[in-house]
């Protein structure tokens, strides 16, 4: 910004010079004789009987003299002049200013800015111009302002800065135009993205610098570089991982770690980051003497005592004694006890490593919830968020449970941040609720290509969101297809029917196959219901209705019990079903691992063509070992399919053990008929599984996403209604199989795969085999 201020006096300037001088001389001269004479100077008084304004065009003259504050014939200082010259330099209309006295006239000369005529991005390549036209505040046909123009270029760098380039300059530039108008250029230097080249830990015993890798957000950067953008280095980043790294300690007993600092030094070439945790440990402790006391008269502690699920030897961790204070206060609330609370009261036990608790039942401060004030959703409904808060204005201001509705809050994956926090109400036994929260995109369009050993090349399109309307819906589109099969479903949830913690869903199915690995085709198509509720803190239940119609058809074999099963076309099923599920990994209390049991069973013959009861269970138990390096896994799993009255099964109900025994092709083992021409599978009404299964580090550079695994297969596929064979009886009886192997898995920016690599120990001559495979990794 330029400007000038001249006060322009009825001389010639070399006249003026000597006066200057004249007057020096006499000054001096006079303070040198006596000190007494001097007498005191007056500052110079102007009084305009006039004030012009020159050179605005858009910017009103009164406008301007608002912002100088000048009125005609006001005795004028020249400090009240340059007064008046700033404010209407800081107004930011104006990219040259003057303030010229001439007698009795007051000249205001001013150059107004000019209007930005378009806007241009320059040199950047990675964030595209939408991109960046998004973050700025500079506008087309808006006044252009030097102040703005830069704070621009700062956000834009700041943009690439988050996105790892940190060596990025932004310089914003105009290009003047006629008519007072000026195109604005942010020219781009994007640099290239600093990567972090090593994470390294300083001061950790007990876990090894693989294994706390494993647990940051910020990775390593490996061959991958270009396509794993969480190698990039983000300061912000740090603060995160320093939180993560805490949490994975304190829920292993060490209570005095502390990350005490996390340092990222730049190389000399900007283009690499080494960060270094320095973490003190400390030593693990297991909890101790428990103990309850209540000080509240008439409240017994013995109740609270006996919804407690702790135990003396058990790994000491903050969320431990949360969820068991949480058990308590709840039991209160039945109780009709308001502002009752639970305090632990910890004792350290150093030379035996253990904590001493005892829970102490008080009385709490009579504080209510006034209002929950929610703020930053734009897309998600108030009622989404109101909902994850078991607290309502009016009820008893409870500090453990605002915790936990934010915590639940952030589990909804729907916001990027969610802060919450209470502050004091209008009254002093009244608080605030705030909810500030900043939404994240919760919906995928997908289109890809898939390939598996047992179905081929395929196409897959799939849409999904998390959050339908805003309203917290879950919504699924999927079509796929492969060489000999089309997939395509549709499913819709509800998590809070009626505003409860009650799930509702809706779905259907249509699915296809032309003689994969069959010599006959079949068809599917269903329609699905149902509600699911908790039952406590680690189970829950789903109950389902389904209507469906199988067909099985063109078989092109000879087997009489495939013949008889193509015969009778499409059969139609209504089944009820439920499914139990409990599952002690969700609440987190053993971070090493947990059990889940999922049991369920379907009873088809209230109306249609069929009648079975089809049951189902499954029970996984997991756990690390060796420091955690290596997790070892063991499952079990099984079903029954059970024929009423005079219904014989079809291949369509039937169990063939797809995906349950490795090692084999799909459709691979179970009971066949031996003295027909195809030899198919006929499937089994019962399966039974035990899989046992370790996944290890390889010793590669766990940024490259590499590790290895071992499994072991036991199982089998017996039991047919009707084994009438072309060649005589089908030997349907229980025969195991058994496989070992070995697995790669390779975390990618397209997903998990898996490779397994498999041998049979013990199988039958018409089994097929396959000895590799490679599939998408999935958990339970």
């Amino acid at each position: 910004m330029q400007g000038t201020f001249r006060m322009i006096r009825g001389r010639s300037s070399r006249a003026g010079a000597r006066a200057r001088l004249l007057a020096t001389a006499v000054f001096i001269g006079a303070a040198t004789v006596s000190t007494p004479f001097l007498l005191p100077a007056y500052a110079q008084v102007f009084s305009f009987s006039n004030v012009v304004v020159e050179g605005n065009v858009r910017v009103d003259p009164a406008t301007i003299l608002a912002y100088a504050g000048i009125s005609r014939g006001d005795a004028v200082s020249a400090a009240a002049l340059n007064d008046a010259y700033q404010r209407i330099v800081n107004s930011g209309l104006f990219e040259t200013v003057e303030v010229i006295p001439q007698d009795s006239t007051l000249l205001i000369r001013v150059q107004e800015y000019p209007i930005v005529n378009v806007i241009n991005f320059e040199g950047n390549k990675r964030l595209k111009d939408e991109q960046l036209a998004e973050i700025v505040q500079s506008e087309s046909r808006r006044v252009y302002s030097p102040s703005m123009a830069e704070s621009d270029a700062a956000t834009i760098a700041e943009a690439y800065r988050v996105s790892g380039r940190l060596a990025a300059t932004v310089t914003p530039k105009i290009i003047r135009r006629s008519e007072n108008r000026v195109d604005l250029v942010f020219e781009v230097t994007e640099g290239r993205v600093v990567e972090i080249e090593r994470l390294s830990f300083v001061g950790n015993r007990a876990f090894s610098d693989r294994r706390l890798r494993q647990v940051l957000e910020t990775k390593q950067a490996g061959f991958l570089r270009n396509l794993i953008k969480r190698d990039t280095f983000v300061a912000e980043r740090l603060e995160v991982d320093k939180q993560v790294l805490t949490e994975f300690y304190l829920s292993r007993g060490y209570i005095d770690f502390q990350v005490t600092d996390a340092s990222a030094e730049v190389s000399r070439e900007r283009d690499a980051t080494f960060v270094t945790f320095t973490i003190r440990e400390g030593l693990p402790y297991t909890v101790g003497n428990i103990s309850t006391v209540s000080e509240i008269e008439g409240v017994d502690a013995a109740e609270f005592e006996a919804v407690q699920k702790i135990r003396t030897g058990q790994t000491y961790t903050p969320l431990l004694i949360d969820n068991n204070i949480t058990r308590m206060e709840t039991l209160a609330l039945k109780k009709g006890l308001n502002f009752v609370r639970v305090e632990p009261r910890i004792t350290r036990n150093d030379r035996g490593q253990a904590v001493d608790i005892e829970f102490a039942i008080v009385r709490g401060e009579r504080v209510f919830v006034e209002r929950i004030d929610i703020e930053g959703n734009a897309t998600t409904l108030d009622q989404v968020i109101r909902r994850q808060f078991r607290t309502v204005e009016g009820d008893p201001f409870n500090p453990r449970e605002i915790r936990q509705s934010a915590e639940r809050i952030r589990a909804l994956g729907f916001f990027s941040d969610a802060q919450v926090d209470a502050q004091p109400g209008s009254a002093p036994d009244q608080v605030v609720v705030n909810v500030d929260v900043e939404e994240q995109p919760t919906g995928s369009l997908s289109f890809g290509l898939s390939y598996s050993v047992a179905s081929g090349t395929g196409f897959n399109i799939g849409f999904s969101e998390t959050n339908f309307l805003g309203r917290g819906q879950r919504l699924s589109l999927s079509l796929s297809s492969g060489t000999d099969s089309q997939n395509s479903s549709f499913s819709f949830t509800e998590p809070a029917l009626l505003g409860r913690e009650l799930s509702f869903s809706v779905g259907a199915y249509y699915r296809t196959s032309d003689n994969e690995n069959a010599v006959y085709d079949t068809r599917n198509i269903g329609f699905t219901t149902g509600i699911g509720f908790p039952l406590g803190e680690q189970s829950n239940i789903d109950l389902r209705l389904r209507l469906s119609e199988d067909r099985l058809s063109d078989y092109g074999g000879d087997s009489p019990i495939l013949i008889a099963e193509s015969a009778l076309g499409a059969l139609r099923t209504v089944s009820l079903g439920y499914t139990y599920e409990y599952d002690t990994r969700i609440t987190g209390l053993n971070p090493k691992g947990g059990v889940l049991l999922r049991f369920g069973q379907d009873f088809a013959g209230l109306g249609g063509d069929t009648k079975y009861v089809l049951t189902n269970a499954l029970a996984l138990a997991e756990t690390r070992i060796l420091n955690e390096e290596v997790a070892i896994r063991a499952i079990f799993e099984g079903g029954v399919l059970t024929s009423l009255g005079d219904n014989t099964s079809r291949a369509t109900e039937r169990f063939f053990g797809n995906g349950k025994i490795r090692g084999f092709e799909l459709n691979g083992i179970g009971p066949r008929d031996l003295g027909a021409t195809d030899q198919d599978a006929l499937g089994g009404n019962l399966f039974a599984v035990a899989r046992f299964e370790a996944d290890f580090p390889l010793g590669l550079p766990e940024e490259y996403g590499i590790s290895g695994g071992a499994f072991l297969d036991v199982g089998s596929v017996w039991s047919l209604d009707n084994n009438a064979g072309l060649g005589g009886p089908v030997d349907d009886s229980f025969i195991p199989r058994a496989t070992i192997g070995l697995s790669v898995f390779w975390n990618t920016p397209i997903g998990p795969l898996r490779f397994n690599f498999s041998q049979a120990l013990k199988k039958e001559d018409y089994d097929k085999e396959q000895t590799f495979d490679l599939t998408i990794s999935t958990k339970f």
